[in-house]
């Protein structure tokens, strides 16, 4: 049965281990063992620092034993994806993994920000603080999007099912 590493910001949600459960069950559902970051055993009765350096060790080791990481790369505290999860993709990028990503939306990145906060300038758009807002076609920046083998848009069920397509 293969494996699929479970990552992004949902960790973070006040119902996040009910949300592992869920998703584990829809792996299952589906025909793999999902592993979720909260699966992980932490002893939190010690130093911030080693609670944090525990929690990256066991997540590294999650992403290694898994074939598959399915991520949730929707905006997490502004317009761009959970910096967390974006290293967890790289990582298992840079181990060979498959990573598939979901999005709600998947319209190229300019067309997310609204009018108001981008403005043309020649071809390109800027934000607010004059910086270009990059253009590829891309829901996301092109170092994650180059890297993932694909990028769908829908839920995290919707990512499970198209693994077999």
């Amino acid at each position: 049965m293969k494996k699929i590493y479970i990552a992004g910001p949902d960790v973070f949600e006040p119902d996040s281990i009910e949300i592992g459960k869920k998703y584990a069950q829809i792996c299952k559902n589906f025909g793999y063992e999902g592993m979720y970051p909260l699966d992980n055993v932490i002893d939190f009765n010690q130093d911030k620092k080693k609670i944090a350096l525990d929690i990256f060790e066991a997540n590294v080791e999650l992403i290694k034993r898994a074939d598959i990481v399915v991520a949730n790369l929707n905006p997490f505290r502004g317009k761009e994806p959970d910096s967390g999860t974006i290293w967890e993709c790289g990582y298992a990028y840079g181990l060979g993994k498959e990573v598939v990503g979901y999005m709600d939306s998947t319209l190229a990145y300019p067309e997310q920000f609204l009018e108001s906060e981008k403005t043309l300038l020649g071809d390109s758009y800027v934000d607010k603080e004059g910086r270009m807002i990059e253009d590829f076609d891309y829901p996301i920046n092109l170092m994650i999007a180059c890297s993932v083998t694909r990028i769908l848009k829908g839920s995290f069920e919707d990512a499970i099912k198209a693994l077999g397509k």
